[in-house]
């Protein structure tokens, strides 16, 4: 293993979230321009080029000759709409300014296409727990966070937990609805029996901010809010997957 390598969090298989994205692309006609960012491993590209799409990839590693040197930290340097769709996975809670990153993945996206996301799911059950006894959500642990200098373009690992309220709250300001919320593999299956005790509670405690105390304005807003915080992937998956459309004119 390279000393590079070991300067990024990337993992070295095929992971659960990767079938999740592949298997959304499957069912898309051919010849999608996606950019594939952070690339990572580069296997997700593979998957999809596979199916006969198109992908560049971006990252900070040189993992690949082909990869486009791209700083997530920074402007994108692709041009507004320039992509079908663009795919971004486990990389934006490794920044210090994800907001920054949202805006610019919905600006690099064309309008009608598909922006998706996957970022540690702080809403599972299991996050939720560990939380409540640590004050950290699960995957965020501090002890393995690094100390690197602020203008340092390296992987800072997970530094900033994004909840899919949040998610969905930012892409939409940048014009990017959600449409899918999936997950991968469930988290602490042992831990089923005290998940069901306590799903009641949540449910009923949920409806009251978002249902009761909500603005009636926004009532069939709020009901999706709560349909999916309360759905299978967000409840027990490891990582959350989010697949917005953007806006159209």
């Amino acid at each position: 293993m390279s000393q590079q390598w070991r300067q990024f969090s990337h993992v070295a298989n095929f992971t659960g979230y990767m079938e999740v994205v592949a298997g959304h692309f499957a069912d898309h006609p051919k010849g999608l321009r996606i950019l594939d960012l952070p690339a990572g491993n580069g296997l997700l590209a593979d998957a999809l080029r596979s199916m006969g799409h198109t992908v560049v990839c971006g990252d900070i590693n040189r993992e690949r000759p082909d990869y486009q040197y791209v700083n997530m930290a920074g402007a994108l340097p692709f041009g507004d709409g320039q992509f079908d769709a663009v795919v971004c996975l486990e990389g934006l809670e490794h920044l210090v300014d994800p907001v920054w990153l949202i805006a610019e993945l919905a600006r690099v996206t064309r309008a009608g296409g598909e922006i998706v996301i996957s970022t540690p799911n702080v809403m599972n059950f299991y996050s939720r727990l560990q939380f409540l006894f640590t004050g950290t959500p699960y995957q965020f642990n501090p002890a393995m966070v690094p100390e690197v200098a602020a203008s340092a373009a390296v992987d800072r690992g997970h530094v900033f937990p994004l909840s899919y309220f949040q998610l969905r709250y930012l892409f939409e300001h940048h014009g990017a609805i959600v449409k899918w919320v999936l997950g991968d593999r469930y988290k602490r299956k042992l831990l089923f029996p005290l998940y069901v005790l306590l799903l009641p509670l949540a449910w009923l405690w949920s409806s009251l901010l978002l249902l009761k105390q909500g603005d009636a304005r926004y009532s069939a807003r709020n009901q999706e809010l709560l349909a999916h915080s309360f759905s299978a992937p967000l409840l027990y998956s490891r990582s959350l997957v989010l697949i917005f459309e953007r806006n159209k004119p």
